[in-house]
């Protein structure tokens, strides 16, 4: 098996695993909403925060019993935690949210009752036990300390023994504990069926570890730098991986305008003077293109995707089978009236019928619309040959593309800031910049002529401010105009729209609020689907179906199959 060969065989297995696993997700967390996306779980549109470390097996390397281990977990948790009270009981310190996240998931998992899943747990405990052990984190007084925790708490809990290989390890932590700790572990198993009671026994033990975890920070000195000057992490530091990266992902900021709300004529604009709709590819020299076009050539091949079998997945999604004929010489269906002659000179001849055929035609239209403000600069080349693969793939099933983008012509207002002040600056003018509609790729191109128009997002000086509202309004009015039974906007953006001129001249909320007006009026009306895809972002104060994508992987196959999910979720939340 070549190296192609390889990867392909290895992204359908990961596409199979993540599917069958949501599937169990939905199945027994008794919820049809759930989803697997990305290394999140939703639940319809909203992301369910679970950061117990366990639940997030290595992607290469984990076993499928693993990570349906994993799924299990997760939906047992959505089952029989109540979120809200979670989160009101919830430590401060890290160490002991970390532990309180654990023991509540621990809680969750004692409760299950079906073999099968019980079979699936204990192999992840065990796994992640492996993981942990191989990664050298026992090595220390403080990952010794959590590692034991861990261990004593889940058997105590779910009435298992701890991990074999463990015991020896973990009994010398293990007796140097039991005076402050034994007297708290059988609340834990005594109370797991009520969460309220067992979230004072559980806070109790989380602060508990959190005084020796800071008794052990206090004993050791700080670390000298190494010498290329990077701090290495701590054993801590990664088993806070996952809380980590939860709390790295933002969400995106909106807040109500008082300008807005107490205006009759609503959102506004100063001037329209100076707003332009472009064509991407002009604003770049042409000497300037191909190497555009190289990169992003270059970032494709390496990514890898399979191009043919995503084109596959946009048809079933996508498409709609239409009648185009009907084939002959076949031994059943409709008696074909051309054929009987063969019947007379041949009785034993059977293939006297005809069978419908059918073949896919698009019935949907999609756009891609990217904010092009400044923050955006870092990802173009990831969000050029991410958006570059799914063109070509939509071209292979004849489903119109467009890829546009908004940014403004100056920063901070240019003309139309000063028109402004030449006017006396009036109270309340509304947007108070020049905006560019940038079209990278329109619907009627084909890939191959629009490629340098997507190449043009690699030029950085297009990145200025976002005026989103006004953009989502534009691009949802050219879908409009299509012919097609679904049409779809996709907005990728890593922020909320900011504009100094306008925000100073009116108030800091006036662009959110009109994104939002905007953004609530199109799914109310139903004929455009939405979404949001937000780079390393939650977008859900604005979009109801959103999506976070990780910002390090863009263009590679698990942010082109974040994509597929969140477009299945929509069509079928649309349904």
């Amino acid at each position: 098996m070549g190296a192609a060969d390889a990867r392909l065989a290895s992204e359908r297995r990961t596409q199979e695993i993540r599917q069958l696993c949501a599937a169990s997700l939905r199945a027994l967390g008794k919820d049809a909403r759930l989803d697997l996306l990305g290394r999140h779980v939703y639940r319809g549109t909203d992301i369910l925060a679970l950061n117990a470390p366990h639940l997030y097996p290595p992607a290469e390397t984990a076993s499928f019993e693993s990570f349906r281990g994993a799924s299990d977990g997760m939906a047992l948790r959505v089952l029989h935690s109540d979120a809200a009270l979670h989160r009101a009981a919830m430590p401060e310190s890290p160490s002991a949210r970390l532990v309180f996240e654990v023991l509540e998931q621990f809680r969750c998992e004692s409760l299950a009752d079906l073999p099968g899943v019980l079979a699936n747990l204990r192999l992840r405990h065990e796994s992640w036990s492996k993981e942990y052990l191989a990664s050298g984190l026992t090595e220390t007084a403080l990952g010794i300390l959590i590692y034991t925790i861990i261990q004593v708490t889940r058997s105590r809990i779910t009435g298992e023994p701890v991990v074999e290989e463990s015991e020896d390890m973990i009994e010398s932590t293990r007796a140097n504990l039991a005076g402050s700790l034994g007297h708290l572990l059988p609340a834990l198993r005594r109370h797991r069926e009520d969460q309220r009671t067992f979230a004072d026994a559980a806070l109790r033990v989380a602060e508990l570890v959190a005084e020796n975890v800071n008794a052990l920070e206090a004993r050791h000195k700080p670390r000298p730098k190494p010498k290329d000057g990077k701090p290495k992490e701590s054993a801590f530091d990664l088993l806070l991986d996952v809380e980590n990266e939860a709390a790295e992902i933002g969400t995106a900021a909106a807040g109500t305008s008082a300008s807005l709300s107490g205006s009759a004529r609503g959102y506004a604009v100063f001037t329209r003077a100076y707003d332009k709709e472009l064509r991407a590819a002009e604003l770049v020299r042409k000497e300037l293109l191909p190497g555009y076009r190289e990169r992003i050539a270059e970032r494709v091949h390496t990514e890898a995707v399979n191009v043919q079998l995503l084109a596959k997945r946009l048809q079933a999604l996508l498409c709609v089978p239409e009648e185009s004929g009907f084939d002959s010489g076949a031994e059943e269906g409709v008696l074909d009236g051309s054929r009987l002659t063969q019947l007379v000179a041949s009785p034993v001849e059977r293939r006297l019928f005809k069978t419908r055929r059918f073949e896919p035609r698009a019935a949907a239209t999609l756009t891609f619309l990217v904010d092009c403000s400044g923050s955006m600069k870092q990802h173009t080349e990831g969000l050029a040959a991410f958006l570059d693969v799914f063109v070509r793939a939509l071209e292979r099933v004849e489903v119109p593309c467009e890829v546009l983008g908004y940014t403004t012509g100056a920063w901070n207002g240019g003309r139309a800031l000063k028109n402004w002040r030449r006017s006396g600056s009036p109270q309340n003018p509304g947007r108070l910049n020049e905006l560019n509609h940038l079209v990278f790729k329109d619907a009627e191109t084909s890939w191959r002529t629009g490629r340098d128009g997507l190449a043009a997002m690699l030029k950085q000086t297009l990145y200025r401010e976002g005026v989103d509202g006004e953009a989502v309004r534009w691009a949802a009015s050219r879908l409009a105009g299509r012919e097609e039974e679904r049409k779809i906007l996709i907005v990728i953006s890593d922020g909320s729209p900011a504009d100094g001129a306008t925000a100073n001249a009116n108030d800091e909320n006036y662009l959110q609020h009109d994104l939002a007006q905007v953004v609530r009026g199109i799914e109310a009306a139903g004929e455009i689907g939405i979404a949001a895809l937000g780079l390393g972002l939650d977008m859900s104060p604005y979009f109801r179906r959103n999506l976070i994508l990780d910002k390090e992987r863009l263009g590679g196959s698990e942010s082109v199959r974040d994509l597929l999910g969140l477009l299945e979720r929509s069509l079928r939340l649309a349904h």
